[in-house]
């Protein structure tokens, strides 16, 4: 069986000035596994606001133009 995926290093908070980008950053176990970001209940996607990356078992959410309601 394979190993569930876990996370290396978690997410910590961040703090930045409002219109200012945040980046929030976490490491897993494996490679590539999927990661869904989430605010509250409702996953975020890649658009003006928001920025995904990926990259081996980094993972990274931007959040561009940060207000106070982004918290």
């Amino acid at each position: 069986q394979a190993l569930p995926v876990l996370f290396k290093h978690w997410l910590k908070n961040e703090e930045v000035e409002e219109g200012r980008t945040a980046v929030l950053h976490c490491e897993l176990t494996k490679p590539n596994a999927p990661v869904e970001w989430r605010k509250g209940n409702t996953v975020l996607h890649s658009n003006d606001k928001y920025e995904i990356r990926q990259e081996g078992t980094h993972a990274e959410l931007f959040i561009y133009d940060a207000e106070a309601q982004d918290a």
